[in-house]
């Protein structure tokens, strides 16, 4: 088996330097969508260096995603990436993200889970620099052909939909570029880009990253119910349900809790098939 669950869970964890600085926090957001209208006082806080945030899903891409990068090539792991797919995220904010610095990015795998006809890997990212610690990263990498050799199923966390009427629902656009531009955050898997790869991967066109969607999604829930402070945000966690098309349009509806919002989103052109699903986010 391509993969050694042992092996690859008591593989020593792999660091690297990672640096990021405003541009690439604007370019990031600018990914998202953010920016329209551009002079609108909310969305300079997005876009604008002397007014700037940083909204916690960048953590995603800070340094380039060396977190997954790391583990798809730890020891006890050989696989075909054309066999993998990213099934979920989760972020657990330390404190606010600067807008410009240097941290020490840990990766490993943090299990392996047996799913009968598929693999799943978690792979756990930790960041810290000079201050401490500044976030934990979970990303669930689903390999398709290399599960059933009889281990752990791990958790199936399944977050029912609240039966009352959403606090708020929002629609965000996906421009016709918006992945072209999002890619320049560091993820080049062509999928995003050319028609033709596209199509041997079974798509008619070019899909938009999940990641991206994971971003625009918790924008919304910032700017609709929190208030547009992004310090408030504590953690942050999804499946990936389903894929969306450049061009297409985001549903974005928002259960408020006791500190927390639960989140579904759908593509409204595809009569709300599912994109992100089990979606909640934790704050103060």
């Amino acid at each position: 088996m391509p993969i050694d669950p042992a092996k690859a869970v008591a593989a020593e964890p792999r660091s690297a330097e990672i640096s990021w600085d405003h541009k690439d926090v604007q370019l990031y957001h600018l990914g998202l969508g953010a920016g329209v209208p551009a002079t609108d006082p909310d969305e300079l806080r997005y876009t604008l260096e002397s007014r700037l945030h940083v909204l916690p899903s960048f953590a995603t891409v800070a340094g380039a995603g060396m977190g997954v990068v790391g583990g798809l090539s730890a020891p006890g792991i050989d696989i075909d990436l054309a066999a993998v797919l990213h099934g979920g995220q989760s972020i657990t904010l330390h404190r606010p993200l600067p807008t410009g610095g240097r941290a020490v990015s840990t990766s490993r795998v943090a299990a392996v889970y047996d799913k009968g006809k598929a693999a799943v890997l978690v792979l756990r990212s930790e960041a810290a620099d000079e201050e401490g610690p500044l976030w934990t990263s979970d990303a669930s990498i689903f390999v398709r052909g290399e599960g059933g050799w009889g281990g752990d199923r791990g958790p199936s966390e399944r977050l029912p939909l609240p039966d009352r009427a959403p606090d708020a629902s929002v629609e965000r656009p996906i421009r016709e570029e918006q992945a072209l531009l999002y890619r320049l955050s560091g993820d080049w898997n062509p999928l995003h880009a050319d028609p033709e790869f596209a199509k041997l991967a079974g798509f008619d066109r070019p899909i938009l990253h999940g990641l991206c969607s994971y971003g625009m999604t918790l924008k919304a829930v910032v700017d609709t119910l929190l208030g547009g402070d992004v310090t408030r945000v504590r953690s942050y966690r999804t499946r990936f349900a389903g894929i969306v098309f450049p061009g297409e349009t985001l549903r974005i509806r928002m259960w408020a809790g006791d500190g927390r919002v639960q989140v579904a989103v759908t593509a409204v052109e595809r009569d709300d098939a599912p994109v992100l699903a089990d979606t909640l986010v934790e704050h103060s």
